[in-house]
């Protein structure tokens, strides 16, 4: 088959595109044939070598994978060759007490497509069978990619670790990322009033068109006093936080009383010092995520097939062109996915 493999790392990393061969099926596995692929920011954390865990070279990325399955494992009876599915790309095992509650994106043996094994930059990949769920008919294969991992993600955030109630304020970060995107139409779906941050005005008119009612200008070092003159200085009730570093220090200053930041991500830094005193005096919670639990994903597409949560696809690209599309995601003038067609 062909794929594109990561050879070494760096900024930009030693690509080649060529042939490779077949993946096939373990026991319990089933190959996917990739009709399409997301990029994720994971990927250039891949792709640059600054991802806190070890990843042999060379390697397949690409997570958001959506195909139809071409081969099956031995003892794989739950699916038929020709199933249209997209894969979950936090590989679960299955079998530890966080899987067999369910809870999927707290498993302790879990991998990452595309970084600890070979992903969806590929013509075809395999994967376990128990991580891959059926794609509705009314969804794209295009739609979910772009949907699959930061959709999800959004989702696992706003349902799962977080709570959005009817007319709470939710201050969503980042409004053109894929996270940030998905974000937007849930909270609003789910009853919030939502304010988004933006670096550019095309961001800020997508922020607008996706259901948010104010859009603030994250490049203004004062952005979060618009944010509370915007709530009448009370502050939002719950922040979709996917960048850490300074933004996540600056969220606080735009929490109301008893307010919650759910965060998701790092790419503005890891390490983050807080102000105690205001933190826990305001009653204010901090709540990580990670991932996503197998019910999100089915909730995702859900949500996509009958219209409440739409991709937003910046652009489509052909696998030979997968490094032109790590430079444009490198740029930060994405608006929202781009997705990778084999």
């Amino acid at each position: 088959m062909k794929a594109v493999q990561l050879l070494a790392h760096g900024k930009p990393g030693q690509f080649r595109f060529g042939e490779v061969p077949d993946p096939a099926p373990a026991t319990d596995e089933v190959v996917v044939r990739v009709r399409a692929c997301g990029v994720n920011h994971l990927d250039l954390w891949c792709e640059q070598g600054e991802l806190p865990l070890p990843i042999l070279l060379p390697r397949i990325g690409g997570g958001e994978v959506a195909g139809e399955i071409l081969a099956l494992g031995a003892d794989v009876d739950q699916w038929r060759v020709g199933d249209r599915v997209a894969v979950q790309s936090n590989l679960f095992c299955g079998t530890c007490e966080f899987c067999l509650r369910g809870e999927d994106s707290n498993c302790l043996n879990a991998r990452l497509l595309g970084v600890q094994c070979d992903g969806g930059f590929a013509e075809r990949v395999k994967v376990p069978a128990r991580c891959v769920v059926r794609l509705p008919e009314a969804v794209s294969f295009e739609t979910s990619a772009a949907l699959t991992l930061a959709g999800s993600t959004a989702m696992h955030m706003l349902t799962d670790r977080a709570e959005v109630r009817a007319r709470d304020w939710v201050l969503v970060i980042g409004a053109a990322s894929g996270v940030g995107s998905a974000a937007i139409q849930i909270a609003k779906q789910l009853g919030g009033r939502v304010i988004a941050t933006a670096s550019t005005p095309a961001k800020r008119e997508l922020a607008q068109r996706l259901g948010a009612e104010f859009v603030v200008d994250s490049t203004k070092a004062d952005w979060p006093s618009e944010v509370r003159k915007i709530t009448d200085k009370r502050g939002v009730d719950l922040v979709v936080e996917h960048t850490g570093g300074a933004v996540l220090q600056a969220v606080f200053h735009c929490l109301a009383r008893g307010g919650t930041v759910v965060t998701c991500g790092a790419t503005g830094g890891r390490e983050v010092p807080m102000q105690l005193w205001p933190f826990f005096v305001k009653q204010h919670r901090l709540i990580g995520s990670y991932g996503r639990n197998r019910s999100d994903l089915n909730a995702t597409l859900e949500w996509a097939a009958d219209g409440r949560l739409k991709p937003v696809i910046h652009q489509l690209f052909s696998l030979t062109d997968l490094s032109a599309a790590f430079a444009m995601l490198r740029s930060r003038q994405v608006l929202g996915k781009l997705v990778i067609k084999p």
